[in-house]
């Protein structure tokens, strides 16, 4: 059995700065995840198991260096974190692993299991690939050189969870142990303790089988680099891709190709990783605001209703408008609905802002009431989200009559990417990347991905 190294989320310095984490209730997530850990690795040395905390003045980035440092092949690494949301009635605990990862998901499971069986008044939001966060990633799951899990909590900003969190920290602590402890049992170091006996695995992109095959390392398939050149994909532009030399040739974990518009799949049946580039199907740079939607009403529909039960209930033809208004002025539909996803919450909404505005990208009145302006309708208020997002990305004149009580505001056709809305429609640096990670998944889930 090997070790276990264990991370409390937020506390170091980044930017700059002591990063707190979320703020709630007169307490830090920083401050209690550091006591929830701590409390951990004590359950956890009483079972006899080696532990390693990680110093809590780390950054994010160090973190992964400081640990990656000193594992090796048995041990296994967990961050813990709580989760806040605009909505104080939003509540549950959680577990990310990395995506396409059969093992690590059921790991995932053992581990949120053994918090919830001691906890079960918190509510189980499941299991999660990295995919579903909201970057699209988790640098902690995929970074990290083994076997590493990120596990939520409960949401500080939620009052009933953070009284569970203080009242009960021990049952969290020891709920968390006994699913650690169940995964180092269970981890399986064979395959990458000896390099000369990484299993084969088959190749199959965009529905041809590759004659080259890959390598399955970890739970993970890697490919080889000359897969990645022929795909387009230039990986000296992202440091982050996870790279291995095996036998004179040099490997790519495979999911990372995922931000490059690669979908990946697996087929433990026939041991294949099938990668599909959208490229090849909706060509083009599918960030660019003036373009052509990919998906139809019913992926739109089938995506919301799987991110939000009664989204459908409540705006049955927005779909629909999203589509119609988008074709009028030339804009993607995709983006423009994945805008609204991610403004929304899936209509959810928990904002400021009230359903019954119709306002779904969190557009602003003239007057900058903190209400944000309200719109007749549906499809005046898709219209007005359109325009906006035409402000933004052409400088071509509306088809329609103007909607957006702050089109005139706008420089025209300063951000013709998503990526430039960032920092401009919304002060957050990383929209568009939040946006695009959103879009990701609408084309995966409607096969286009």
């Amino acid at each position: 059995m090997g070790r276990i190294f264990i991370s409390a989320a937020h506390g170091g310095i980044e930017a700059g700065k002591n990063d707190p984490g979320a703020i709630a209730g007169g307490t830090t997530e920083a401050k209690e995840m550091i006591l929830l850990r701590d409390l951990v690795v004590t359950e956890l040395r009483s079972r006899n198991l080696e532990v390693l905390a990680v110093p809590d003045d780390l950054s994010a980035a160090q973190t992964i260096a400081w640990i990656n440092s000193r594992a090796n092949a048995k041990d296994v690494a967990l961050e813990i974190q709580a989760n806040a949301a605009s909505s104080p009635s939003v509540r549950g605990a959680s577990s990310f692993y990395i995506a396409k990862n059969d093992q690590r998901k059921q790991n995932a499971e053992t581990v949120l299991m053994g918090l919830l069986r001691r906890v079960p008044q918190l509510p189980n939001r499941g299991v999660k690939p990295d995919t579903d966060s909201g970057l699209g990633n988790l640098q902690f799951c995929r970074q990290t050189k083994i076997g590493a899990l990120l596990l939520q909590v409960g949401f500080l900003s939620s009052p009933e969870d953070r009284a569970l969190l203080q009242s009960r920290r021990r049952d969290f602590a020891i709920g968390i142990a006994e699913g650690l402890a169940t995964w180092s049992q269970v981890n399986d170091p064979q395959q990458a303790t000896a390099e000369t006996n990484y299993p084969n695995i088959n190749i199959n992109i965009n529905g041809q089988n590759y004659s080259e095959q890959g390598l399955l390392i970890n739970g993970n398939a890697y490919i080889p680099i000359d897969l990645v050149d022929r795909l387009r994909i230039d990986p000296a532009k992202s440091a982050n891709f996870g790279r291995i030399t095996y036998r004179q040739i040099v490997y790519i974990k495979a999911v990372e190709l995922r931000d490059s518009h690669v979908s990946i799949d697996w087929d433990s049946a026939t041991k294949t990783v099938k990668l599909r580039s959208i490229l090849a199907v909706c060509p083009g740079q599918i960030e660019q605001i003036i373009s052509n939607g990919n998906t139809s009403e019913l992926q739109l529909q089938l995506f919301l209703k799987n991110n939000n039960e009664t989204a459908i209930t409540q705006f049955p033809d927005l779909p629909k408008l999203y589509r119609e208004e988008a074709t009028i002025e030339g804009i993607n539909h995709d983006i423009a609905f994945c805008q609204m996803c991610l403004e929304t919450g899936f209509l959810h909404f928990g904002t400021d802002i009230k359903p019954q505005q119709n306002n779904f990208a969190a557009l602003g009145g003239v007057g900058g009431g903190a209400e944000g302006a309200s719109f007749p309708s549906a499809r005046i208020g898709v219209r007005a989200h359109i325009q906006h997002l035409k402000a933004y990305a052409s400088l071509e004149p509306l088809v329609q009559q103007e909607v957006d009580p702050r089109f005139r505001f706008v420089t025209r056709g300063v951000a013709p990417s998503v990526h430039q809305l960032s920092g401009r429609w919304s002060a957050d640096l990383d929209y568009g990347i939040k946006i695009t990670a959103i879009l990701r998944r609408l084309y995966e889930s409607a096969n286009l991905l």
